[in-house]
């Protein structure tokens, strides 16, 4: 007779219980990393609703919406204008990047402040600029003084300290969102943790040839897990932040982003809790990509992957969910600026001006968090900002906290760097991916 102990007991309960939609996330919980065998699931109904939703091309006032409908500033007109390659839901060309920013505190005003600089407005009076955003925090002018007794002065110079940072991000692929969303904080934070553990063990030997250990983003809802500054914890939060701020489309829980400057009078919710529902119920259930199946260079070329460092942060298997190559947390990707310069104040203003640095919370302008790479071969360019157009550039501009592995991937053979990229050419975007209806959708927009 089979006995179960009590943890497998649990088990066999919550399955039968809570039925398979949620038994890979229970599963996962408890297991800490067995694999999740079911997927999200929800209604066909649902969910073809959902993709109507998402490649719906919203107006102004539209008819679907319950309120003011697109905008009044915005990215895109439909979700499928920027999550199109490799299939509706991809990733999007650099033509679709946002502008985003962030403000850091300044004398008469101590808040951290962060958003986007849109590209479209239905108003000409609403146009969003980088030029308007400085005017709204311009450079605040440094200045040189003295100080002390006659015959004994100091000189101080207070550098001019530009508060606005901007960063050009590109569209990230939404395939697998839903099975990203079932990892649990708490096999991300084991993961830190171990990874913490065995570079202390090996510096402790004396063994300093170390990735740094990136830091997991704690946000409102647990760990974050989507944004590329890992923003959102869960992928209800990131659906509804990117109907806000791409679309201008307020949902149930988030209002539809202001515009930088102009009225902006309270909106009813543009989408109702019915219609959110199905949009977030196309968006989890898109397909997860699956690594197809390569020849003996790519199979070598995985190996290689993992001896040079590479898998350290890209972990091919988190917290049940297989082949997702990502750890989700934040590292740096850039060298920081050269010293004794003008400074750089990215991170904080000068000291002389005595305010606030930027909390702990938020990332640095260099913090990314590692992206998963499932479908990577499908979704050029890359990097956050798709500066790197195909992936050998992508794995040679890794600096800063991953500037060891691109250095080791620098010493390889010509043949053991091919075989790496032969494998990552595996990493395709899902097979049975919805198509695009109407390509014209994905066509820039600039009136």
């Amino acid at each position: 007779m089979l006995r179960l102990s009590l943890a497998g007991q649990r088990r066999l309960i919550y399955s039968i219980v809570l039925g398979s939609a949620t038994i890979g996330t229970y599963w996962g919980f408890f297991s800490d990393g067995l694999p999740i065998i079911w997927g999200p699931s929800a209604r066909a109904s649902e969910v073809a609703q959902g993709r109507e939703l998402f490649e719906h091309e919203w107006t102004p006032n539209d008819p679907l919406a319950h309120g003011d409908g697109l905008g009044p500033v915005f990215n895109a007109r439909s979700c499928a204008s920027c999550h199109f390659q490799g299939g509706l839901g991809g990733a999007g060309g650099n033509e679709h990047n946002a502008t985003s920013f962030e403000v850091l505190p300044r004398p008469g005003d101590l808040t951290f402040i962060n958003g986007t600089v849109h590209n479209f407005s239905t108003e000409p009076t609403l146009k969003e600029t980088e030029r308007k955003l400085r005017q709204l925090y311009p450079v605040i002018k440094g200045r040189t003084f003295q100080t002390g007794s006659p015959g004994c002065f100091t000189t101080t110079t207070i550098p001019d300290f530009d508060p606005v940072h901007t960063q050009s991000v590109q569209t990230t692929a939404l395939f697998g969102a839903g099975w990203i969303d079932m990892i649990s904080d708490r096999a991300i934070l084991r993961n830190e943790r171990n990874r913490g553990l065995r570079v202390a063990a090996k510096e402790m030997s004396l063994n300093f040839d170390n990735i740094p250990v990136g830091r997991a983003r704690r946000v409102a809802g647990g760990i974050g897990k989507f944004g590329w500054k890992a923003q959102f914890a869960t992928l209800e939060e990131f659906v509804a932040a990117a109907c806000a701020n791409e679309l201008g489309l307020g949902t149930p829980s988030t209002e539809q982003v202001k515009p930088l400057t102009g009225a902006s009078p309270p909106a009813t919710p543009d989408l109702d809790k019915k219609q959110f529902r199905s949009l977030l119920a196309f968006v989890k259930t898109l397909p997860k990509p699956v690594a197809v199946v390569g020849d003996a260079s790519a199979e070598h070329g995985k190996e290689v992957f993992a001896t040079i460092g590479c898998a350290v942060c890209h972990v091919p298997d988190m917290g049940g969910v297989k082949g997702v190559y990502s750890d989700f947390l934040l590292y740096t990707l850039e060298d920081p600026p050269p010293t004794g310069g003008s400074g750089d104040y990215s991170s904080g203003p000068p000291p002389q001006l005595q305010l606030p640095e930027r909390p702990d919370h938020e990332p640095k302008p260099n913090e990314w968090k590692t992206p998963a790479l499932w479908g990577v071969a499908d979704s050029a360019p890359y990097l956050h900002d798709g500066s790197a157009p195909t992936l050998r550039d992508a794995v040679m501009k890794h600096r800063g906290d991953a500037k060891s592995v691109s250095e080791k991937y620098k010493t390889l053979a010509a043949d053991d760097q091919a075989a790496v990229l032969a494998f990552l050419g595996t990493l395709k975007a899902p097979g049975d991916a919805p198509h695009l209806s109407n390509p014209a959708v994905t066509k820039l927009d600039r009136k």
